[in-house]
């Protein structure tokens, strides 16, 4: 197993920073799911939480996972000055995703926002994951696009650990309505000041049966 892909590797890395991301929810989250009626979420991947917070207040029930005890540890603390209504529907689990964990199903979303993983554990995993969203339900996978390689913004030189969404789509079988497949450019300030373009790999889809 790959160093990168184990509980030590994320914690240590959490500990360097205060804070490692921004605190804000994914842009490409918020533009797929401000307009679905709130129910029950999974959040692969949450780190410190902004994602699932973000749903909480929404009036989702939230399931936040990662692999960092670390980072589940400063999503807790930064729910703690967040009104009753939103902590109450905030749940934190440890999880290795390479353990085949169990997790609950008939979900109305998954979220996988920026999770890389080479394969076969990339399929294995997504495909997994993808059997947890229920009838009628939404599943949102989010990643950096593998034309970012060549950017010049510091994404690992690790090809096997990118993916476009049209390989995702291709692990859902006919009772998926895949809504959105495509790459989506935006501009990314690295931080030396410069403005780099990249894109983004965007998934959704339903399952409708």
């Amino acid at each position: 197993m790959h160093i990168e892909y184990t509980q030590e590797f994320w914690d240590d890395r959490y500990r360097q920073r205060t804070r490692i991301w921004s605190g804000k929810p994914n842009r490409h989250l918020v533009a797929e799911v401000e307009h679905l009626s709130p129910g029950r979420a999974l959040d692969v991947g949450c780190g410190e939480g902004a994602d699932a917070v973000w749903l909480a207040s929404r009036g989702w029930d939230v399931l936040g996972v990662d692999v960092s005890e670390v980072a589940l540890s400063r999503a807790r603390s930064h729910t703690e000055e967040l009104g009753t209504s939103i902590v109450g529907r905030l749940e934190w689990r440890q999880v290795d995703l390479l353990a085949s964990p169990e997790l609950p199903g008939d979900l109305d979303l998954v979220s996988i926002q920026f999770v890389h993983l080479p394969e076969p554990e990339r399929s294995r995993i997504f495909g997994s994951l993808a059997t947890l969203v229920g009838v009628g339900g939404t599943l949102l996978i989010v990643a950096h696009d593998p034309s970012d390689l060549h950017s010049g913004i510091g994404r690992p030189q690790q090809p096997d650990l990118f993916f476009t969404p049209q390989e995702i789509a291709k692990l859902l079988d006919d009772s998926w309505d895949i809504r959105v497949c495509d790459s989506r450019p935006r501009v990314e300030r690295t931080a030396d000041g410069r403005n780099v373009d990249i894109s983004d790999a965007v998934l959704r889809a339903v399952r409708l049966h």
